[in-house]
């Protein structure tokens, strides 16, 4: 279930070699790229001294190995990279806290919001000024790495932007696109964003009038979706991650996004346990994964920044954002589960 940067040397070996290629093919990520205003001078001697860092992340290897090889380059701090998903990371968080367990320094996924307060670390690191402040946490307990705007996609062979519905509300008159939508089968808090927007009754009835006109069809994994959309198994995503379907498109594949109101964004966010058994490399891992250098290395993925200073890849991603409303949605674990049962009610009903 999970993958370790320490571990099994022949897959480190092909990953490392993968990194290496990686960092060289960008010189403003090369090994000497200065400066580095990140790199707190203050944390790094003890940081070093502490010798390594457990980052949790659900971030895919190709990305974050790669990314943490460039922290481990620049600081010669060992990076032991867990990755597995959502679910499984924040029930071994749950156990191992309440154990007291010294375990995990750094959580890196879209679901850090929903850890108990008391066992994330209230911290301010430096590079959170250049954050939009939607990525900040009231509370200074997690920072926004990347965002995840959600959005409608289309395959651009099978569907021509004039026949593409103008409001959600059209969707509910689409009875010519049944079965041929797809949606993530776990999209409850974009359901949510949605509620919020047009208000929980209307939000309801709008949604049931949507699912009986068009009947989506509910896929396991965002990437799923975007896949599935842009090889033409599906005309539509009813909802999905932006970066997602850019990253399809990027690699060749004839789909793309459009927006609808309202865009619902939360964002894949990253904290510092209060147990951290490396505290100093802990807050300086924090500090990387949100600077201009690692933001601006994950844009080549298709992610999307939480920064300003960090260009979209491709430039002008979210340009249309400014003529749209943008819902932020951040669901503790108690309404996590309520919204769940309801997005199942409604787009898995019995």
């Amino acid at each position: 279930m999970f993958a370790r940067l320490t571990v099994v040397p022949a897959i480190r070996a092909r990953l490392v070699a993968a990194a290496a290629a990686c960092v060289m093919s960008l010189p403003a990520l090369a090994q000497t790229a200065v400066p580095r205003p990140w790199l707190d001078a203050s944390l790094l001697d003890d940081a070093r001294k502490e010798g390594s860092v457990t980052v949790y992340s659900t971030t895919n290897e190709e990305e974050g190995l790669p990314l943490w090889r460039i922290f481990e380059t620049a600081t010669g701090v060992k990076v032991n990279f867990v990755r597995a998903s959502d679910s499984a990371l924040l029930s071994r968080v749950l156990i191992e806290n309440r154990a007291g367990q010294r375990s995990w320094d750094v959580m890196q996924t879209a679901n850090v919001n929903k850890i108990p307060p008391e066992f994330l670390l209230k911290f301010d690191p430096s590079e959170a000024r250049a954050l939009i402040p939607a990525a900040i946490d009231r509370d200074h307990r997690w920072y926004g790495v990347y965002a995840n705007y959600n959005s409608p996609a289309f395959n651009s062979k099978g569907l021509k932007p004039a026949d593409l519905p103008k409001t959600y509300a059209d969707f509910a008159g689409r009875k010519d696109l049944a079965g041929r939508i797809a949606l993530d089968g776990t999209d409850d808090a974009w359901m949510t964003g949605m509620l919020q927007h047009f208000g929980e009754e209307a939000g309801v009835k709008l949604l049931k009038e949507i699912v009986a006109a068009t009947q989506p069809v509910t896929i396991d994994g965002h990437l799923a979706v975007a896949r599935a959309v842009g090889s033409g198994e599906y005309l539509l995503a009813l909802n999905n991650y932006v970066n997602l379907t850019v990253n399809v498109k990027l690699n060749g594949g004839p789909t793309d996004f459009f927006l609808l109101d309202p865009v619902v964004l939360f964002f894949g966010q990253v904290g510092v346990s209060q147990l951290a058994p490396h505290p100093k490399a802990a807050l300086l891992a924090a500090n990387f994964s949100i600077s201009q250098e690692a933001q601006t290395f994950l844009a080549k993925f298709g992610r999307l920044p939480t920064r300003p200073d960090v260009a979209t890849n491709p430039p002008g991603v979210l340009d249309g954002l400014k003529d749209r409303k943008v819902v932020t949605v951040l669901l503790d674990t108690a309404e996590d589960r309520r919204r769940i049962k309801q997005f199942n009610d409604i787009f898995k009903p019995r």
